[in-house]
């Protein structure tokens, strides 16, 4: 088995893929289990007087906030059901995190932690991204401008690769 790794020929082989160029998932069962984290952010771009109300928890819709929170780790938990080749995973806990970055912008952080033998970057982006998509939702009819990303990995750590964390910008 392969998982990504190079070939004796130094080529390198796609783990999603089988020897017949077929789809399927990776199998794990012989990679060690380890406690994995990842964090991945999302940025929301508004209008500043609706990020205002936002933060405020005055939009029409209620408080926003609380409903991306739960709505991230709903997204999180449920990222095997909705990208195909992802691990169900043992999640041993999910944090997710706003804040104001500018007059226009607010930031998700959203934080997977498991013990497994796979990552959890697709839990984390999968968080952060439903937790940004579910601003957007409530916060739509106070501004039908608004604008989600990027979405990407700010950090993990755990597994056989190492740590990663994003360079700063």
């Amino acid at each position: 088995m392969t998982n990504g790794m190079k070939t004796p020929e130094d080529k390198p082989q796609l783990s999603h893929i089988s020897p017949q160029g077929e789809a399927r998932m990776v199998d794990v069962a012989d990679k060690p289990v380890t406690v994995r984290e990842a964090t991945a952010s999302a940025l929301v771009t508004m209008r500043g007087a609706v990020l205002d109300a936002l933060l405020a928890g005055t939009l029409p819709k209620g408080d926003a906030l609380a409903t991306a929170r739960v709505a991230a780790i709903l997204g999180a938990k449920r990222t095997s059901d909705l990208i195909p080749m992802c691990h169900p995973l043992p999640i041993d806990g999910i944090q997710v995190e706003f804040a104001r970055v500018d007059p226009e912008r607010i930031s998700v952080r959203c934080t997977v932690r498991a013990t497994a033998r796979t990552g959890v970057e697709m839990e984390a982006l999968t968080g952060a991204a439903i937790a940004a998509l579910t601003i957007y939702d409530m916060a739509k009819a106070a501004d039908r401008g608004i604008v989600i990303g990027p979405i990407q990995l700010e950090r993990k750590s755990g597994g056989r690769r190492g740590p990663y964390v994003r360079a700063s910008q």
